[in-house]
């Protein structure tokens, strides 16, 4: 068996050319080894101080330190440390032949440069995670800036790696970037547009992450969760994604509702529509009755000192309804409504409150309530609308006033077993 080994060692060794006998198997034989002494070194060394940084980073607990080694920065730029163990012990390889050696020393430089992009493509992740941490970031958002960074290094590292392996200058190949212009216009077009407009967003304050938008255009009703190169994420209230392209923010319009939050109040814009039929004057029992309203009570007091100064111009002793004024059913609730609001708890006090009335419709007089809640969160804001509603619907009567409502399918049972009696 070893006899036959040694022939079969024989035989390819005879049938190498002559200079390979010596020169060549030497040469490969010294690359081996050097590449089995790098690979040892690296993963001794990489282990090493891979743990070394742990035990650093648990005793540290720094921000900056904890984004480095979660972005693995450590780790990207620790394989520069074979490559130039590689460059350097090229030259300690006796005899290797000229071209190889070139060609060799050119690619052990094209991934010096791929460990050095990567290497920065996570520096800049981690200066994005470290930004991400203060407590302004949501205003100036820089996560498109952080891509547009990462896609100029990557860019100008495929330049000088291919400049590399083609032994050429790399302005040789930049020289023809020009001409392509038009086509990588083409190609990239919607890219190109994101990346103005997400400059354009960034620059001009126009959405943030965390801000509440609606884009109909794209079924989008939710809270931005992420502005990036390319396209913004919106996360709909039944927790649905939508993604739209960033450019569309130039081109479509949308609503922010950042300002409402900003502001500290969410407003209640609902009307009552009151019957007309109900509408007409209290009585001066009724009067007496709302006077006793601690709401009402400066208004009404005021009220008719005002009107009993005018009557007694105007009437003449004449008892013309038209000659004289008197406080209406209408009129009293619409100030009842105002000082109801005016005295709520949950009601923000320094935006505008307005109770006005609309133009009569078939469905009677719309008195609509206009005024802000000191909250912006969703459930906080329907729990207070529908509290004021609740109890201006029901005090309704209080003031001989009905709300309007179309007769339905027990109205009408109601008014035959009616005509039936009869």
């Amino acid at each position: 068996m070893e006899e036959s080994g040694q022939k079969l060692i024989r035989w390819v060794v005879s049938h190498l050319p002559e200079q390979l006998h010596f020169t060549y198997i030497d040469s490969i034989v010294g690359v081996l080894l050097l590449g089995l002494l790098v690979a040892f070194l690296h993963l001794l060394v990489r282990q090493w101080l891979i743990k070394l940084f742990t035990k650093l980073g648990k005793k540290a607990n720094h921000p900056w330190y904890n984004a480095l080694m979660q972005h693995r920065v450590p780790q990207r730029a620790l394989f520069i440390l074979p490559l130039l163990i590689f460059y350097i012990g090229f030259a300690w390889v006796s005899d290797l032949p000229e071209e190889p050696l070139d060609f060799f020393m050119r690619l052990i430089n094209s991934l010096m440069i791929l460990v050095i992009a990567r290497t920065v493509d996570a520096f800049l992740s981690t200066l994005h995670t470290i930004y991400m941490l203060r407590p302004t970031e949501q205003r100036r958002p820089i996560k498109s800036y952080v891509q547009l960074a990462k896609v100029i290094v990557y860019i100008i590292a495929v330049i000088l790696i291919i400049a590399q392996l083609a032994n050429q200058s790399p302005w040789y190949f930049l020289s023809g970037i020009g001409a392509m212009t038009a086509i990588f216009m083409l190609v990239f077009r919607d890219t190109m547009l994101s990346l103005v407009a997400s400059i354009q967003m960034t620059n001009n304050d126009v959405i943030r992450v965390g801000d509440w938008i609606q884009m109909e255009q794209f079924g989008a009703d939710g809270d931005v969760i992420d502005i990036a190169l390319n396209n913004v994420r919106v996360q709909n209230w039944d927790k649905t994604i939508t993604v739209i392209p960033t450019h569309k923010f130039l081109e479509h319009s949308f609503l922010n509702w950042r300002g409402m939050r900003d502001s500290g109040g969410r407003r209640i814009r609902r009307s009552l529509l009151i019957d007309i039929e109900s509408i007409r004057f209290l009585t001066l029992r009724e009067v007496e009755q709302l006077k006793d309203s601690y709401l009402l009570h400066d208004y009404i007091t005021d009220k008719l000192a005002e009107v009993s100064e005018y009557n007694m111009k105007h009437l003449n002793k004449s008892q013309v309804t038209t000659n004289g004024r008197w406080l209406t059913n209408i009129g009293t609730f619409r100030i009842y409504i105002f000082e109801y609001l005016k005295h709520h708890p949950n009601t923000h006090k320094e935006l505008l409150t307005l109770v006005r009335q609309h133009e009569p419709t078939s469905q009677g007089l719309p008195l609509e309530v206009y005024t802000f809640v000191n909250s912006t969160q969703w459930v906080v804001y329907e729990h207070v609308q529908a509290e004021i509603f609740d109890h201006l619907l029901a005090i309704l009567p209080e003031f001989g006033l009905r709300h309007y409502q179309r007769p339905s399918g027990w109205d009408f049972m109601h008014m035959l077993d009616g005509n039936r009696r009869l």
